[in-house]
């Protein structure tokens, strides 16, 4: 079963089935990458959704509230701040290795896709807790941490607090 398939089973089935990739390409000009497959897969069945009622996702083709072009700019802005940058382990960017922010959640962490080293290095996820100085990198891709976080699986971002029977989601939208 592919992860998608297994992220519509807990979470049940996505409403916004987007197809047109012009926003992504827009993202691709302005910051120089190619957001991963699996990272747009998922953000193209659901769209700019909270899960949980804690854990925020959105896409490009989002309104400006919840645009993920726009949350990104402000999110970089932010992190690459001197005070803000010295928390990662890694700086905030587009460039190989470092950390594009990508999700937040209500909870006070921020989700980044680490930017693979090279063409053949995979694309990873770190997660920062925004009261600590502390950072996790899950060897996993986007859709496998969010699989994981579905399921419960301790991946710094605790869902069972919100979500004790099952995972869910509302539109953004």
């Amino acid at each position: 079963m592919s992860t998608l398939a297994e992220i519509r089973v807990l979470l049940g089935e996505p409403r916004f089935n987007w197809s047109d990739p012009e926003p992504w390409e827009e993202l691709r000009r302005e910051f120089g990458m190619e957001f991963p497959s699996d990272f747009r897969e998922v953000m193209d069945a659901y769209g700019s959704i909270q899960i949980n009622d804690q854990l925020y996702l959105e896409h490009p083709a989002g309104h400006l509230q919840h645009n993920l072009g726009e949350t990104i700019r402000g999110d970089l802005k932010m992190w690459q701040e001197e005070d803000m940058a010295e928390f990662l382990p890694s700086p905030a960017g587009a460039n190989p290795g470092e950390l594009m922010p990508t999700a937040s959640a209500v909870t006070g962490e921020w989700v980044f896709l680490r930017v693979p080293e090279g063409p053949s290095s995979p694309w990873r996820i770190v997660v920062q807790e925004l009261d600590s100085p502390e950072s996790t990198l899950y060897e996993m891709t986007f859709s496998e941490w969010l699989l994981a976080y579905l399921k419960g699986e301790d991946v710094t971002v605790c869902s069972r607090n919100f979500a004790p029977e099952h995972p869910f989601y509302e539109s953004l939208s």
